[in-house]
């Protein structure tokens, strides 16, 4: 299928952590123990326990992904804060369901379908607090659009939010990426939005907990 539709995604989010739990842990452990040395265990204790935190939410679990070519899953952990149309051109409405992650949800991101990436494009300019309802339309994004094989498109987007400063994506025009795929993640909070055909059946709620790679959010129309 890869050769046939576009190069094939190698994903680089394989361990159990993200790289960015070394880079940002490592200092925080460092630091704890110049401050034992030091004689300051109360300080030592807070630097360790913040690179814990730090280390725990670069965290990477495996999942295991739900079958089927029109099943959309979740391309992150969280909460769902908005399952609604919206007009995405002028006379073309969309289904867009809206995830709210905090800085305790995995913050891995993975591809909600199979297919080869068509578009991706970087937006926005304000760092909105990510369940703010300007925020969609006014914060830095990076939106993926994706057609399956079937050539059905659909638009994900990696949004920041008020702590979020930095959108990571390995995806790139031309890549077929599987379903499930570990494509990129967003630093500390932020929002994933999935768009799709409108005639996809949402099969989550507002206010549901989804986990990434592993939820099933909709169907796409037969």
């Amino acid at each position: 299928m890869a050769d046939a539709q576009g190069r094939k995604f190698e994903e680089r989010l394989t361990g159990i952590v993200a790289p960015e739990a070394l880079f940002f842990g490592a200092p925080l452990a460092l630091l704890g123990g110049i401050a034992w040395g030091a004689g300051a265990p109360i300080f030592a204790l807070l630097a360790w326990a913040l690179g814990a935190f730090v280390v725990s939410f670069f965290r990477n679990p495996s999942r295991e992904i739900p079958a089927g070519e029109g099943v959309v899953v979740s391309p992150a952990d969280g909460r769902i804060i908005d399952v609604a149309e919206l007009e995405v051109a002028p006379g073309e409405k969309a289904l867009r369901i809206a995830i709210f992650l905090s800085v305790f949800n995995v913050h891995v991101n993975r591809a909600p379908l199979a297919g080869r990436i068509v578009a991706v494009s970087r937006s926005g300019a304000k760092f909105l607090a990510a369940f703010n309802p300007d925020a969609e339309a006014l914060n830095v994004r990076l939106d993926v659009t994706l057609e399956t094989a079937r050539g059905v498109r659909v638009r994900f987007a990696q949004i920041t939010g008020l702590i979020a400063r930095r959108i990571v994506c390995h995806a790139e025009v031309g890549d077929w990426i599987e379903k499930g795929a570990r494509y990129g993640m967003i630093r500390f909070g932020s929002r994933c939005d999935v768009i799709l055909p409108l005639g996809s059946s949402a099969r989550v709620a507002k206010g549901d907990r989804v986990r990434g790679g592993s939820s099933i959010l909709a169907e796409l129309a037969r």
